[in-house]
Formats: structure tokens, C-alpha cells, sequence
């Protein structure tokens, strides 16, 4: 049986949200973000281990108390320019660090992701735990998109038919997460999911819904605080 391992990059700065302090470190509902994301994640019984994959410079960890995590938590120092170049570091340093099989589920969720619920992530592993290529939590796109030009004018209104905003965790098996992230250069891919579909790959969308939000600007600290407040 394989088995099940959770990832979250948190090496970036989060400079949209215009904060001196990582954006993953900002107060929310009287924790740093991060805390809600790795609490859902630690208390999920399927889950062996919770990596996170910090930078190497982060002096801001080590002033929060992580200790209810002990059992799972297991950090790692070694994260990179992008995201996709910390998973693909935070991969390897996990081989290292613990006992990952080829064929264990990696699930990697961002640290922005704060109001991730049990119940989307058993949905997420019951589906995917049998399928062969793996997934991801995902929402189909209810509003009219516009692509617009150089100047912000609306060149065209495209059709939303068929389309999905990707979330997170995506869920894909350590080595094909592995030879994916590796062919991609750790640069290119602004998901797990891309670098998986440039092997000719199918990932399975898993439906989500929009209060496993991404907090990009500050005004979604507001969002976000409402739904972790009625759960």
C-alpha cells in the first residue's frame, strides 16, 4: 500500500500582498497563515508526514511554536527561487530525510491556501488513492473572462466552457512528481499539475469549491478569516 505525504513550499516572499513580513507568516485568525494549512494537514490520519520547504534564510519560523506538530512535521531548509524549484528540492531532501517510496502520493498544497478542509482533502485521496496518473482540487470558472490588451481594453471575451481554476493539494506519485519537476528545470511551472501535463499526462480534476481560496492580496486576509470562522 502506498502511502501518504503532504508538501508545502513556503520559500517565497508573497510581495503582491505588499508586507515586509512572508506572506505565509502574516496573522490570520490569530495564527500565522501557514498554521491553518499544516493543521488540517497533521490531522488528517492518512497522512505519514507533512514536509515544509523553507528558505534557507528564513528567520521567521523558528519564533513561532510548531510543537503540536511534532509527531509529522519535518522541515526542510532548502527551498529555491520559485515554487516549482522548492517542490523539486523539497522532493529530494525528503528521499533523504525519510522513508518516501517511489510510488507514495505526494501531495503538495500551498502555504496561501489557509482554509483547505478535511473534507475537500479525503475527497481528494479517495478519488485519486486508485487512479493512475493522479489530480488535483479544482473549481469550474463561473464568471465571464475577458482577454484583454496592452492597454486593458477588452480584446475578446473567451469562452469559460470546459475550464477550471486549479487549487491545491495536487496529488501525484513522488516519482513521477519527481522526473516531471526534473524535465521542467524547476522553473517554468506555476503548478505540480503543468509539469505533469508536459510529460503527456492527464491529471483528474477533483471538484472543489471557492472556499479553499488562494490569499494573493490583502483583502482576501478578510475572506479568509470569515471562513475559517464558519467552517
Amino acid at each position: 500500500m502506498a502511502n501518504f505525504f503532504a508538501l508545502i513550499p513556503a520559500a517565497g516572499s508573497g510581495s503582491r500582498m505588499g508586507d515586509e513580513l512572508p506572506k505565509q507568516y502574516l496573522t490570520l485568525a490569530g495564527k500565522p497563515m501557514i498554521y491553518h494549512a499544516l493543521k488540517t494537514l497533521c490531522d488528517a490520519p492518512r497522512i505519514v508526514s507533512v514536509f515544509v520547504v523553507l528558505a534557507p534564510n528564513d528567520g521567521e519560523w523558528a519564533r513561532h511554536d510548531w510543537s503540536e506538530f511534532s509527531g509529522k512535521l519535518v522541515v526542510l531548509e532548502c527551498g529555491g527561487a520559485t515554487r516549482a524549484e522548492s517542490v523539486l528540492n523539497g522532493l529530494k531532501a525528503a528521499w533523504e530525510a525519510s522513508s518516501v517510496r517511489g510510488d507514495d502520493w505526494i501531495l503538495v498544497h500551498d502555504a496561501a491556501r489557509p482554509c483547505l478542509g478535511a473534507a475537500q482533502l479525503d475527497k481528494l485521496t479517495d478519488e485519486l488513492a486508485d487512479d493512475e496518473v493522479g489530480g488535483l482540487l479544482a473549481v469550474p470558472v463561473a464568471d465571464t473572462l475577458k482577454r484583454g490588451d496592452t492597454g486593458r481594453r477588452v480584446e475578446r471575451t473567451e469562452s469559460r466552457e470546459n475550464l477550471w481554476q486549479a487549487q491545491t493539494p495536487q496529488m501525484f506519485r513522488y516519482k513521477l512528481l519527481m522526473e516531471a519537476l526534473s524535465m521542467s528545470g524547476g522553473v517554468a511551472m506555476t503548478d505540480d499539475a503543468g509539469a505533469i501535463e508536459a510529460l503527456g499526462l492527464r491529471p483528474k480534476l477533483v471538484l472543489s469549491d471557492a472556499r479553499n481560496l488562494k490569499v494573493t492580496y490583502p483583502q482576501d486576509l478578510v475572506l479568509a478569516e470569515l471562513i475559517l470562522g464558519n467552517p
